[in-house]
């Protein structure tokens, strides 16, 4: 077997006896039954996937992985690619969205180069994950091999699985690519039969023209490369993204490796959808940080099954909304390993 077999196959359901354990933790402290309310889901779950009811939320993660898109030769973002490469040198300067709201929330920011098309040489802080010098444009052809598509998900389990070792109690996802927004839509559409429409948005806010132009694209790849929604690695180099392989990968490995993970917006959703695809269970370790502006965000979290912590009409990507739903799940953590209960603040507990 592989790394992406042995991982699925090591994935399993969270430990339910935990779960329940934690809720009556929560019901026991200082306050009406529920009062919090899912600040105590956040809670219960993350110590039910950490497999402790005392987790320690110290050290929080951003991997926010870059990858470049074939597809921008059709003239579907308002960007060219050459930002891709431009902002993987501020997320490193510390100058980006994610970066300001990581340091208020206390978490860091990793950035890792899944497919961008520039040589960065070495360059400190980077974490070189290099499958490809981009994906091809899947308006006439597949946009990765099959072995491309996998390389890029072991990528991402194999930084899921260093995470663990470096003790690391909380993952979250980012992306930074322009054009993703493209292989995003034709993910949702090929699993949810939704029309590109339906799904589709104005990314990084293309004029209605533009807009047309993106649906026709996508309608054309989808048409022509007929990825099949009963095999998700086949959808993923059909249409996808390298970034997006990476952070189904991470996702992957983080359950088979019992780590939270706090998913971002759409394209990182995209990548958590590939996930579970490939494997529903990983659906249990999934926390979904907002929703996002993007149209297709709201089928990819009805499909996972995933309830968004923040509605803050955000649509930057990056990790940005990631950063902000940490600090809320660790407010809930704290409430389980901080708040007193009734006996040990000498406070009477409801009777009814």
């Amino acid at each position: 077997m592989n790394l992406l077999q042995d991982t699925l196959a090591a994935i399993c359901p969270v430990d339910a006896d935990l779960l329940a354990r934690a809720q009556a933790k929560l019901d026991n402290k200082t306050k009406p039954l529920g009062s919090l309310g899912r600040l105590e889901e956040f809670a219960r779950r993350f110590a039910a996937i950490s497999g402790t009811l005392a987790p320690d939320t110290s050290r929080k993660v951003i991997y926010t992985f870059a990858g470049d898109h074939g597809i921008v030769e059709e003239g579907v973002s308002a960007f060219p690619k050459e930002v891709t490469p431009q902002m993987v040198f501020n997320f490193l300067a510390g100058g980006a969205g994610v970066n300001v709201l990581a340091r208020h929330s206390g978490v860091e920011v990793r950035v890792v180069d899944m497919g961008v098309d520039h040589d960065f040489g070495e360059v400190p802080g980077l974490l070189s994950r290099k499958v490809a010098w981009g994906t091809r444009n899947f308006a006439k052809g597949p946009a990765m091999t099959r072995e491309e598509a996998t390389a890029a998900l072991e990528a991402g389990i194999g930084l899921a699985i260093d995470a663990r070792r470096e003790g690391i109690a909380m993952l979250g996802t980012g992306e930074m690519g322009i054009g993703n927004t493209t292989p995003s839509s034709a993910i949702i559409a090929a699993f949810s039969g939704k029309t590109v429409q339906e799904v589709t948005h104005r990314g990084t806010g293309i004029n209605d023209a533009a807009l047309a132009n993106k649906v026709r694209v996508i309608e054309q790849g989808l048409a022509l490369n007929r990825p099949d929604p009963g095999d998700p690695l086949d959808v993923l180099a059909k249409v996808g993204g390298l970034e997006i392989a990476g952070i189904a990968g991470l996702v992957l490995g983080a359950a088979a490796n019992r780590i939270p993970v706090v998913v971002d917006g759409f394209i990182s959703t995209a990548g958590a959808l590939i996930a579970y695809e490939l494997q529903p269970l990983v659906k249990e370790y999934l926390f979904a940080a907002h929703n996002s502006v993007e149209i297709g965000h709201a089928f990819m979290l009805e499909r996972i099954g995933l309830e968004p912590i923040l509605d803050l009409q955000l649509r930057l990507g990056e990790g940005t909304g990631a950063a902000l739903a940490m600090g809320l799940i660790e407010a809930g953590v704290k409430v389980l390993t901080e708040m007193a209960s009734f006996a040990e603040a000498g406070v009477a507990e409801q009777n009814m």
